[in-house]
């Protein structure tokens, strides 16, 4: 079978690869509505910081999805469990292709490229062609989703 990426994730195995793309999609859902929630005590306190800035702080309103986004995304995906709380709920978690851990500023840039990238139909197309169904953000940063073989 070819593929379009070359590097191999260390020691995974075919069943942790089992709908991992469904998973995915599940994960993105449920994350998601997770950081809408999270925005709103943040809209709150925008709300009354505008009150008193005669409106000035509300220009903050423009930045704050993205920002409590990639803070979700450093914290979580970044952390210990190195999955998003929908991904842990999903059974996955990411992989760096080296073994190593991923650090918040990755799990950023990983948001950042999914986002970036998903403006495009390569997005998920890129999968079905690639090995171990890695997405193009994850052949840029060296990564993969597998199952959490925990």
């Amino acid at each position: 079978m070819s593929s379009i990426d070359q590097a191999q994730p260390a020691a995974v195995t075919a069943g942790q690869l089992d709908g991992v793309r469904t998973a995915r999609v599940l994960a993105f859902v449920i994350d998601y509505v997770i950081i809408a929630a999270l925005c709103i005590p943040f809209a709150i306190i925008i709300a009354f910081l505008g009150v008193i800035t005669l409106g000035l702080a509300w220009g903050l309103y423009a930045f704050l999805p993205a920002a409590v986004a990639l803070f979700y995304l450093a914290v979580t995906m970044g952390g210990e469990k190195q999955a998003t709380i929908g991904m842990r709920m999903m059974g996955v978690r990411t992989f760096k292709l080296d073994g190593g851990r991923i650090d918040p500023f990755l799990a950023m840039l990983h948001g950042i490229l999914f986002w970036v990238i998903h403006f495009t139909v390569l997005l998920l197309l890129v999968s079905f062609f690639s090995s171990h169904k890695r997405l193009l953000h994850d052949i840029l940063l060296g990564t993969y989703i597998a199952r959490d073989p925990s």
